[in-house]
């Protein structure tokens, strides 16, 4: 929990930080660039520069403070009700560290920390987008402390994401740094995927 000094010293800061949310539209806007960049597939690199972003479009103390409420802790954030700010703002920030604030918090861990993954799940699924059909791919990262992070893109997203782990690895490969079993799945994979795309030939 916060002392005195560090009390006083955030609610000031929520009320700047009210005020800057006070403009007509500036609580969508806040709200759609945090859902971009939840639902990006660069997520990580994209939280590492949502202050920044936040602080241009808020100013800098305002920016600052909401990436603060977004990732204290609940008992934290719950001291907000006693600053008086209008209501809408407060239901908004209530809503965004609820729906937001774990995301932001395990991605900033993980730029911290990208030794604390604990496994992984990758699923696919179609998606509808402007009338066609999209293959995505869904991967979740399970953490050290069992918060799973996840990150959804369309097929091609991954598969460049493939051949640019492949690419970076292969100057450093050695005779016994890949089993063959691996490599067996790599060229199934790939034949798979020649197979499966050979109509556009």
């Amino acid at each position: 929990m916060l002392d005195h000094e560090e009390k006083f010293l955030f609610k000031e800061e929520t009320i700047n930080l009210a005020n800057a949310l006070a403009e007509p539209g500036v609580l969508d806007n806040v709200e759609d660039l945090l859902t971009d960049v939840i639902t990006s597939p660069r997520f990580d690199s994209e939280v590492f520069t949502l202050e920044r972003s936040l602080q241009v479009m808020l100013g800098a103390r305002a920016g600052a403070t909401l990436v603060g409420l977004l990732t204290v802790t609940p008992e934290v954030f719950d001291e907000t009700a006693e600053v008086r700010i209008p209501p809408e703002v407060q239901e908004r920030l209530v809503a965004w560290r609820a729906r937001f604030g774990l995301a932001i918090d395990n991605a900033l861990n993980f730029l911290n920390n990208p030794d604390g993954i604990q496994g992984h799940n990758f699923s696919t699924q179609i998606a509808h987008v402007e009338e066609r059909q999209v293959l995505q791919g869904r991967l979740t990262l399970v953490r050290y402390n069992n918060e799973p992070q996840f990150f959804l893109a369309d097929a091609s997203v991954f598969f460049g994401l493939v051949v640019d782990i492949l690419e970076r690895l292969g100057p450093y490969l050695g005779p016994d740094t890949v089993e063959p079993e691996t490599i067996a799945k790599l060229k199934d994979a790939v034949a798979l995927m020649e197979r499966k795309t050979a109509s556009r030939g």
